[in-house]
């Protein structure tokens, strides 16, 4: 009979882990047993050996476990972009701007486009490589999701909450939207925020309320480009003026606002991208919280894939790719999170343009020779930082700058180059909704470093659970009150309302507000 308790044993008193599953299955004569059957057999030592056993803590080092999912391939409702691979009508059958063969497109397949069983698999599958998932932020991705049939929306997110509500258990019986998420108030899976994908021509005043009934509170808006020639070049339907009325109403709104952008587009060049880039962080009209640069690629079955072979189109190299990318993170705002640098897209579908997937390391390299420093979030977050943070004395450092025709504050946690956490806070310019009448708006509270479950205290080695939070949200409030604001609200996630009941707050429509 096998007895993982002589092999738990072995790894807790700090022998290597690799070795001693190797000679326990030469023992028993089995496979290498896998970390998910060790921690099945745990017991009171599970804690202890989850530390020692997780793998990728990447997964929750920014403080949540992030699970992706994709609604099922639809046609966009303005036709199909030049450089465009996915859709229904596409070689691949996958959703929009997707091929179908990345890791979120490849689990929705297997799941049949499922919401429920996405992620419900996710969440299997983060526990059992050793991960907490009592924090979970949802990102729906596959294309334009603001532009679907909205009944479709709302049985989407409603599944998907189901799905937290139910894990690890047995699937219940369906529910309505407005009773799952009352149930996640206090589930052991908590939503923390919700990430939609859409277009800066699919959100308008009635979209963004409809995200809002969803339990949103971010938005990831396909800009790819703010030169309206090179927009209109690649078919895209859209110019810079919906970019800009889409990002103030969306802040205007509470949500926190990301842009992906692709350098390298048909009639772009270096000097253009680097520029456009230069602009979307010191002109107002845009500032975005986080980033994703997506460099064009040249994929079969596009309309760019034809302009290549006639010898109309060439895309960056990945040489090219990684100096501008370190050209980039040089001269990023400390308020912004750098969160990809290119596509999931498999190498064999890539027909020409950047075929190494460590697009971000070769272009910190660059960086380390010539001495540049990136300031992002991303670079600079306690759960990333090889530094002890017992060993840390963290001081609040505000940052006040003009977006949209509103005011921005970021508050943060720093340490040197370590940032613990921050908030952001905002006066609207003009909010359409009522609740958030003469109220300023906190957008986002995040604290940093390895997730800690609810209910747990935090240590001196971590940043959740310390009293960061709680110091952040007073000062946001002191400021409102300083600035003759008579109410402040917040776009809280459905699991983190509680939070904010406890500390006066009250559930408004979609806020938690609170009266100054």
């Amino acid at each position: 009979m096998l007895d993982f308790g002589e092999l738990i044993e072995e790894i807790l008193s700090g022998k290597d882990v690799h070795r001693a599953k190797i000679e326990f299955s030469k023992k028993y004569k089995i496979g290498i047993p896998k970390n998910s059957e060790i921690l099945k057999h745990a017991g009171e030592h599970r804690e202890r050996l989850i530390e020692i056993l997780r793998k990728r803590p990447v997964r929750t080092s920014s403080g949540v476990c992030v699970v992706a999912i994709m609604s099922s391939p639809e046609r966009c409702p303005h036709g199909k972009c030049v450089p465009c691979p996915g859709g229904p009508d596409s070689p691949f059958n996958s959703p929009q701007s997707y091929v179908g063969h990345e890791p979120a497109a490849l689990r929705a397949i297997q799941n049949n486009y499922d919401p429920y069983e996405q992620v419900r698999s996710r969440l299997t599958q983060l526990t059992e490589i050793g991960h907490y998932v009592d924090k979970c932020e949802l990102i729906i991705m596959g294309g334009t999701f603001t532009a679907r049939d909205e009944n479709y929306q709302r049985w989407f997110v409603k599944e998907a909450l189901h799905a937290m509500n139910d894990f690890p258990g047995e699937r219940t019986p369906e529910k309505s939207l407005e009773e799952e998420k009352r149930i996640n108030e206090r589930a052991k899976v908590r939503n923390v925020g919700i990430t939609f994908e859409t277009r800066p021509d699919c959100v308008d005043e009635r979209r963004v309320d409809l995200m809002l009934e969803l339990g949103g509170t971010k938005v990831e808006i396909g800009v790819q480009s703010i030169y309206d020639d090179v927009l209109e070049k690649i078919k895209r339907g859209h110019g810079v003026k919906e970019v800009v009325e889409a990002n103030r109403i969306l802040r205007d709104s509470g949500f926190k606002v990301g842009f992906h952008m692709m350098p390298g587009l048909p009639g772009s060049d270096r000097e253009r991208d680097l520029k456009m880039f230069r602009e979307i962080f010191s002109d107002e009209r845009f500032k975005p919280d986080f980033l994703k640069i997506y460099p064009t690629l040249v994929v079969r079955g596009t309309e760019l894939y034809e302009m290549w072979r006639r010898g109309e189109y060439e895309p960056l190299s990945t040489e090219e790719a990684a100096e501008l990318i370190a050209e980039i993170k040089r001269e990023l705002p400390e308020w912004v999170r750098l969160q990809r640098v290119q596509r999931d897209i498999p190498v064999h579908k890539i027909e020409a343009g950047i075929k190494k997937s460590n697009l971000r390391e070769l272009a910190r390299e660059i960086m380390r020779e010539r001495g540049w420093r990136c300031r992002c979030i991303r670079c600079r977050e306690a759960g990333h930082s090889s530094r002890d943070i017992s060993k840390l004395e963290f001081e609040m450092i505000e940052r006040r700058y003009r977006c949209c025709g509103g005011e921005e504050f970021f508050v943060s946690f720093e340490s040197g180059d370590v940032l613990a956490g921050y908030i952001r806070l905002r006066f609207p310019k003009k909010p359409h909704r009522r609740e958030l009448q003469n109220a300023s708006i906190i957008r986002e509270l995040h604290i940093y470093g390895p997730l800690v479950p609810f209910g747990r205290k935090g240590t001196d080695r971590v940043c959740q659970h310390r009293g960061f939070g709680e110091r952040l949200l007073r000062r946001a409030e002191e400021i409102s009150k300083e600035e003759g604001f008579d109410r402040i609200a917040v776009i809280s996630g459905i699991g983190v309302r509680e939070y904010y009941r406890k500390r006066g707050y009250e559930l408004e429509g979609p806020y938690m507000v609170k009266e100054l």
